[in-house]
């Protein structure tokens, strides 16, 4: 079937955030004294604060104060893009401008709170090409569940077969391809192993490979 409808990640997609949320938990947790964060961090990508919150509390227990820990490492994120504005990863503006040219609706499934996701996307200057945004406060539960993605092409009008989700994570993998939807891999923090590649439609090294896929 034809796809109608291109939804994309945000965190890792559009914008550099993982790394950098990866780079606030650290110092934070370094300075809580929080062990194994960069074992811990992985888990949590492409999840919405429902998820991770439980995520936390199954893998330290008691021992820390999970919501101390997420307001610091918040305001530690926050204060790097105030400062330095939002990194926006490359082809972001040329995959968006070719998608409204072409006719595609153009939507986004963040596991990330709303008031972020319009935030990043109005500093950046891209929130116009965005006919929704489905974010992680909609759903009880985000990815690795398809609940998100779901709703997201719900809003957008269009059948999950007819919807390209473009992903960095396998959390994200996984919660297109069990929506029925067409996943495409982008890679960011994790490399793609052989799961990935059987869930995946496409893997692509960048977004402007993403376009060329379309554009064929």
């Amino acid at each position: 079937m034809t796809v109608r409808a291109v939804i994309f990640d945000m965190d890792g997609v559009l914008f550099d955030t993982e790394r950098l949320c990866m780079d606030s938990w650290t110092a934070v947790a370094g300075e809580k004294g929080i062990p194994d964060m960069e074992v811990f961090f992985p888990r949590c990508i492409g999840r919405n604060l429902t998820d991770t919150r439980a995520l936390f509390y199954e893998f330290y227990g008691e021992s820390y104060d999970y919501e101390a820990f997420r307001k610091q490492a918040s305001a530690w994120f926050h204060g790097y893009i105030e400062q330095n504005g939002a990194p926006v990863k490359e082809g972001v503006e040329e995959l968006l401008s070719y998608l409204r040219g072409n006719g595609y609706r153009i939507g986004l499934a963040s596991s990330t709170s709303r008031p972020s996701v319009e935030d990043l996307l109005e500093r950046a200057g891209i929130r116009d090409y965005f006919q929704d945004l489905t974010t992680g406060d909609m759903v009880e539960h985000s990815k690795p569940l398809p609940d998100i993605y779901l709703l997201a092409c719900d809003r957008l009008g269009v059948e999950p077969v007819q919807a390209m989700a473009v992903e960095d994570s396998p959390n994200g993998i996984r919660a297109a391809h069990a929506a029925g939807m067409i996943p495409v891999m982008v890679p960011d923090l994790i490399a793609p192993d052989q799961e990935m590649r059987d869930k995946s439609a496409l893997i692509c090294r960048d977004l402007l490979e993403v376009m060329e896929y379309l554009g064929k």
